[in-house]
């Protein structure tokens, strides 16, 4: 395992001699004990079949999460960064006055370690102040948090966990949000999608399906101005937080065959918590190709965290603190499960949501532009995990201090050799209703048929983890839709019925997803370039992709362009693109066609309306955007008198 050393401060477990002698927390405290959440879901714990105590002896990682301190006062500051003429307009903190002004107090970080060492558990802080990853032993952590940790089994998947809710001395406990990694159950899913089925055409046929490159993006989303105005991203660094390994080389050599002239040696790879395995080293690569393609003279940092709930903590906590990239996205994620009180198999807690966010808020403060796929199952993110049919979205893009990347469809048609018309005639949503009818040709029309083919799009709709935050607010087509209903799950969610589509309105609240959107889908998708995991230039082969998880690394590289461009900091997003939506000259175009054209199998466009929950805000100009970014910079306020 690698040792992460910068930026992070070691406390030292107090020596051998305590550990076989430690108390248990009920003899070693008199002060009252209190209850700390864990990030997985009670259903999880509850419903698991635990099957054996794991060796005491075996060594663990726990991330302890702090609270944030004065959170209104940072929400407040965030929002002076990003408004014109404020006192505090893109005057972004460092880590450490962040951690000075907003992580936890050192004398409360200093109960939690100096308790975690009367058990002989040694920790490591992080300069914000916010996580604590401690390392011990399964007897180390029974005794300090009173659980009971052993073997379980879960949806077919093995990992261990606690049924008892950790506890700690109220002192210890206060301060703490949750505690991560008690439990390691973790299923967190790449957003990236492969054609699920070959589309056979019926004879010549040469407009699609689409195998699209980055200079097709340029073109399509308006990206040349800023390369004839001399950016290529330099200056800058591109932060990629991911859970798999990957082979640098292929990136490079994706962007020689593409011809793109690319900064040299500009790809750090830092192994977080010992880094990860190759599972899903396809997702890591096309992020690190597709931003790095876009802006091809910054640098590229990329931060893997193993596959679990500290692994992914921790590589965002290191990757922020750094502070070296103003740029990170992120392309894994779990479903949000929409309907917690109906529900019974949800996977995270809204305490395990709410330990990212506090990482996006102090990203946010620091000036650096968060992305995250929006999903890839269309509104119905919980078909991927836990595997039910409600309305629901995606985990960490419901932030909303990230700025969620949702999925489009581009034009292009065929007729295939089943006889059916597959016809895109403009930009749409991504949802794969348009293919249904070719589906249904192939014989997939069949429950075993719909889950694995039929419920893919840009993910969408409303979460039930954050409120509608204040820059969604009066935007027309926020907290409420237009849909087209075509199916009906059962009243426990397990299963769906398919119905005769049709359209109904209704209203919803929380933070409403997407924010902006771009071609996602895998029918008009991008070329990727990969060889063997491990064994760069191996079997080295071009595939075809696609997945939000595009997006959201294509945002990432073009705030690296914009900001070279005019050798700003654009910082967080979302309040400024929501104010350039609502003027006249917006830099978006919204995809508000009302109907089966333009959905994401649920959510679909209203006339009229600046946003809707299949798309956002729409897809972007980007050269108009950069602009809109340029000019609020050059207003007059406080800061430039």
């Amino acid at each position: 395992m690698k040792k992460i050393t910068n930026k992070v401060l070691s406390v030292v477990a107090a020596g051998t001699l305590l550990l076989g002698a430690a108390p248990s927390l009920a003899s070693a405290h008199t002060s009252k004990v209190q209850s700390i959440p864990q990030g997985t879901g009670s259903a999880v714990l509850q419903n698991a079949n635990y099957f054996g105590d794991l060796d005491p002896n075996t060594k663990m990682t726990v991330d302890i999460i702090m609270k944030l301190h004065n959170k209104k006062a940072l929400q407040h500051y965030i929002n002076e960064t990003v408004t014109p003429g404020a006192h505090k307009y893109r005057k972004y903190l460092n880590t450490h006055q962040f951690k000075a002004k907003y992580g936890a107090h050192p004398n409360e970080v200093k109960a939690v370690t100096h308790y975690l060492r009367k058990f002989g558990i040694s920790s490591k802080v992080y300069d914000n102040n916010l996580v604590i990853t401690a390392t011990g032993t399964v007897d180390q952590f029974n005794k300090a948090f009173s659980v009971d940790i052993k073997k379980a089994k879960f949806n077919g998947k093995r990992f261990h966990a606690t049924k008892k809710q950790p506890k700690a001395p109220q002192e210890v406990a206060d301060h703490i949000l949750a505690i991560l990694g008690l439990s390691d159950y973790s299923d967190f899913k790449s957003l990236a999608v492969k054609r699920p089925v070959s589309i056979k055409q019926k004879g010549h046929s040469p407009k699609g399906p689409l195998s699209l490159e980055p200079k097709d993006l340029i073109k399509h989303y308006n990206v040349q101005p800023l390369y004839d105005k001399g950016a290529k991203g330099q200056g800058q660094t591109i932060g990629i937080v991911t859970l798999a390994d990957f082979n640098p080389e292929d990136a490079y050599s994706f962007w020689k065959k593409e011809g793109i002239k690319v900064k040299p040696n500009r790809i750090k790879v830092t192994d977080v918590d010992g880094g990860s395995d190759w599972n899903g080293y396809d997702e890591t690569t096309l992020d690190v190709e597709q931003s790095g393609a876009l802006a091809p003279m910054s640098n590229i940092n990329v931060y893997v965290g193993p596959n679990t709930d500290p692994g992914f903590v921790d590589a965002y906590a290191k990757a922020i603190n750094d502070n070296k990239a103003k740029q990170i996205s992120v392309s894994w994620g779990l479903s949000e499960t929409a309907i917690i009180d109906s529900v019974k198999q949800k996977v995270e807690s809204p305490e395990y949501a709410e330990v990212f966010n506090q990482l996006y808020m102090q990203a946010a403060a620091q000036g650096i532009s968060m992305f995250a796929a929006a999903g890839d199952a269309a509104a119905y993110d919980a078909t991927r995990t836990p595997g039910t049919f409600q309305l629901s979205v995606d985990n960490p893009a419901d932030s909303p201090y990230v700025t969620a990347a949702g999925g489009t469809t581009l034009p292009w048609h065929t007729t295939t050799n089943t006889g059916v018309k597959v016809s895109v005639d403009k930009e749409r949503a991504w949802g794969w209703d348009y293919l249904y009818k070719y589906f249904d040709s192939l014989g997939y029309n069949n429950p075993e048929g719909w889950a694995k083919k039929y419920f893919s799009g840009g993910g969408g709709g409303f979460s039930t983890f954050f409120a509608t935050p204040d820059y969604q607010k009066g935007v027309p087509g926020v907290n409420s839709y237009t849909a087209v209903k075509q199916w009906e799950p059962s009243s426990d969610y397990t299963s769906v019925n398919r119905v005769t589509p049709k359209i109904v309105k209704g209203t919803g609240k929380g933070r409403n997803m997407p924010d902006v959107s771009m071609n996602a889908d895998p029918y008009s998708g991008y070329k990727v370039y990969v060889s063997d995991p491990g064994k760069p230039g191996s079997n080295s082969k071009w595939a075809v992709y696609g997945g939000t998880s595009f997006v959201s690394p294509q945002l990432n590289g073009l705030t690296a362009l914009i900001n070279s461009a005019y050798h700003t900091q654009v910082g967080f997003w979302n309040p400024q693109i929501y104010q350039f939506a609502k003027e006249k000259d917006s830099p978006f175009k919204p995809l508000n066609t009302t109907g089966l054209t333009n959905d994401n199998l649920f959510y679909t466009g209203t006339k009229g309306t600046v946003y809707n929950q299949a798309t956002g805000l729409g897809v972007p100009d980007v050269a108009s955007l950069a602009d809109h970014f340029a000019h609020q910079w050059a207003k007059p306020g406080p800061m430039h008198r």
